[in-house]
């Protein structure tokens, strides 16, 4: 496949996913400016924050559950799966159900779990079954509008949160580290976009040695979780096998699997995300684990994080990624926005009640 074939990458992206992933800058930047104007009650005595959510909605939550971790005084937790823990319970207790369709069973259970808990509670939703119960209930609810897949909403997803918690006086003002990011992100596309030539655009280039290779990502830190999100965008932008791993975990037992099976191995690229905001024994980490792929005469790269600060590190990453997961799909000559797989797991689910 020709990567810089125009015409062809149109053909094959019928939904314009590539649209999606040139927007998320303006799209973060319009989400925490949504999150300045909509409702939002005044509590008080919060001692932990909970996020239910899943796949789309449960990365924004990730992303932010990392960049806040070093200044916010309290946890917060995000939730993959139905329910909520026992010790989400009460007032102190903030739950954001956050789901881009509003019809996540896992999230909607956990809403309702909230409810019975006298928990705070707020809603994040496009609309669905959770805004019409938040609106029920009286909930705060925070809705936007996006009609595209949940993975291309993560601007709202994180940008939302990062305002709700701004405003509740958990966190420091992240206005100019925003800012920051944005600019960044645009500055990164100048060589990123569809129309810059392989032989000048990294994420094309990334993505042709991607090809007929299963691909695992390393990072940590902050970056842990833009580990994840490239792992998933490689799942359903091209549709291949990915897989993650955070550091320094991953050099207490990942490392030894680096001798069996020698085959698969030999198809596998491991990719290593760094950030100018890692931690100096992490970034050592990083760079000793790869070697140690390396002797193994095992394939690598690397990506550096652009930017002065954390949430700089953390964007031009993830859209970093976004794009070459775009351009891999378009090696495979796989459509970058349907996922058959999961509708169709999800139609199962429905049918077995």
């Amino acid at each position: 496949m020709n990567l810089d074939d125009l015409d062809f990458i149109h053909k094959l992206d019928k939904q314009n996913m590539l649209e999606e992933i040139n927007n998320l800058p303006a799209q973060l930047k319009k989400a925490w400016d949504l999150g300045q104007t909509l409702p939002l009650p005044e509590l008080k005595g919060l001692r932990q924050v909970i996020i239910p959510g899943m796949g789309g909605s449960a990365i924004g939550a990730d992303l932010l559950a990392a960049f806040i971790a070093p200044g916010c005084k309290i946890p917060v937790i995000v939730q993959r799966d139905y329910g909520l823990p026992a010790w989400a319970d009460g007032p102190e207790t903030l739950v954001i159900a956050s789901s881009h369709s509003g019809n996540t069973e896992e999230t909607l259970e956990a809403y309702t779990a909230a409810l019975q808990n006298k928990c705070s509670l707020m809603a994040v939703a496009t609309g669905g079954k959770l805004a019409e119960q938040a609106e029920q209930t009286n909930i705060p609810l925070w809705k936007f509008e996006h009609k595209g897949q949940p993975r291309a909403a993560v601007g709202f997803s994180f940008g939302l949160l990062l305002a709700a918690l701004s405003r509740l006086g958990l966190i420091t003002d992240p206005t100019n580290e925003l800012a920051e990011a944005v600019e960044v992100m645009k500055k990164q596309q100048d060589y990123l976009k569809a129309d810059v030539p392989t032989n000048q655009n990294p994420a094309k280039r990334l993505a042709g040695q991607l090809v007929e290779r299963w691909v695992n990502v390393y990072a940590s830190g902050c970056l842990a979780p833009v580990a994840r999100r490239w792992k998933t965008q490689i799942n359903e932008i091209a549709k291949a096998g990915a897989g993650f791993e955070f550091i320094p975990e991953a050099d207490h037992n990942a490392l030894a699997g680096l001798i069996n099976p020698a085959d698969i191995l030999a198809h596998t690229v491991t990719l290593f995300l760094h950030a100018p905001s890692d931690h100096p024994r992490n970034h050592l980490r990083l760079d000793l684990t790869r070697h140690g792929f390396t002797v193994e005469g095992l394939t690598t790269d690397v990506y550096e994080a652009l930017g002065e600060s954390r949430l700089a590190h953390i964007w031009t990453s993830l859209h970093f990624g976004d794009y070459m997961s775009y351009y891999l799909a378009m090696a495979y000559g796989s459509d970058p926005t349907p996922v058959e797989a999961l509708e169709k797991f999800k139609a199962s689910m429905r049918a077995a009640g």
